[in-house]
């Protein structure tokens, strides 16, 4: 008994306590811009005094102010869709050598509204970058409803002492049109945008289930929210989407402090096979969401007002239960009465984590705040308020 007693002691004592997964960074740092000019449109929108959506060609940003020419002066006629309004616009999109033709006006970074789609129905994904699915310890690409508007660039989100918060940074896109097929997809225009994912691990740990994660369980209700779905200031056009898409470079930050760092190129499946994947998963309401189980999107095909998101990469604060806290939840397992306890021992691991998470301290809390930071995306700042 004595020997046994000490052998947990030592393990316990020796557990690793990791206050977020680690990550790789690329050596040279992230340098932001606007997307070259003869690849792709980008586009920013804001509301002007008298409450009308004016819908901007972006030429540049720097630091909270980003300068643009109002499609208005184009020809466009106007519209809350920016796909529509691009469109509708007679001499757009503006060329490097076109653009000293029209007026250009500045707008502060944080009137910029929402990048991301109207709907509050959006497709969540999974372990698509493959060390995230390392840390997740989960071996395919996954997808789940996430409901929530999408909040602007500035933004901001609560959190209690007791609220394991975290954050993910991810690509997503929205298309011109709805998508009901492969083929759908191909004639769609594209719109890429920088989003954040911010997670309640206390509603995962207690509601998914680790052995399948596919289910979703558990997904929707710790990802869901006013406030868990912010979305960066451009919506980005590109003539070739996913040659584009797989130069996007993607980071994360906690205070000053870089904890991921990513390119769409790493993506397991990228924006036309998560298409396809959701399409042929919209057969049954699968989906638990506040005790009533959903389609993956409300009418089983991608719409205009719908979101795709990429999934995230390494970094995240989330890591699974410790060796101590394992330890931790056996010796309480036993004190309750073993198999006769009313609780299972999963059920005990997962009390044990989030109560021992919650002591050390380590995820978001009020004052924290987080920068999502792109190449040609530009950029989110959430801070975090009490709740």
């Amino acid at each position: 008994v004595l020997l046994i007693v000490a052998v947990l002691t030592v393990a316990w004592a020796t557990s690793p306590d990791p206050r977020f997964n680690p990550a790789s960074f690329e050596e040279q740092p992230l340098t932001a811009g606007i997307a070259p000019l003869n690849e792709a449109v980008t586009l920013a929108q804001y509301r002007n005094p008298d409450g009308k959506i004016i819908t901007l060609q972006v030429l540049s940003f720097s630091g909270e102010t980003i300068t643009g020419i109002d499609l208005a002066s184009l020809g466009a006629a106007p519209g809350d869709d920016p796909f529509a309004v691009l469109e509708s616009a007679n001499a757009a999109p503006v060329t490097l050598e076109t653009a000293s033709d029209y007026p250009s006006q500045e707008v502060a970074m944080s009137d910029l509204l929402p990048s991301g789609t109207s709907g509050m129905q959006h497709i969540g994904t999974g372990t698509n970058f493959p060390e995230h699915a390392e840390e997740a310890n989960n071996a395919s690409v996954f997808q789940f409803p996430k409901f929530g508007a999408a909040t602007p660039a500035r933004t901001k989100i609560s959190a209690s002492q007791d609220y394991l918060l975290d954050y993910e940074v991810e690509l997503c896109i929205r298309f011109d049109r709805d998508i009901s097929s492969a083929q759908d997809f191909e004639g769609t225009k594209k719109g890429l945008f920088l989003c954040g994912d911010f997670t309640n691990r206390n509603l995962l740990v207690q509601l998914a289930d680790p052995n399948n994660l596919n289910s979703g369980r558990g997904l929707s209700d710790a990802k869901s929210g006013p406030q868990s779905f912010p979305t960066g200031p451009f919506l980005v056009i590109p003539n070739d989407w996913a040659a584009f898409t797989k130069n996007l470079r993607m980071t994360t930050s906690v205070n000053g402090e870089p904890r991921q760092d990513a390119r769409g190129a790493e993506m397991i499946l990228d924006f036309k096979q998560l298409s396809e994947k959701a399409l042929g998963d919209m057969s049954e309401p699968r989906f638990l969401y506040r005790d009533t189980f959903h389609f993956l999107t409300t009418d089983k095909r991608i719409n205009t007002s719908t979101t795709l998101m990429s999934g995230t990469s390494e970094g995240v604060i989330f890591a699974p239960p410790t060796r101590a806290d394992i330890i931790e939840a056996l010796l309480r397992y036993i004190r309750k009465g073993g198999p006769l306890s009313d609780k299972s021992f999963t059920d005990i691991v997962g009390e044990t984590f989030v109560e021992n998470e919650i002591e050390s301290d380590h995820f978001l809390k009020a004052g924290d705040i987080i920068r999502h930071d792109s190449n040609f995306l530009g950029d989110i700042e959430v801070e975090v308020t009490p709740l």
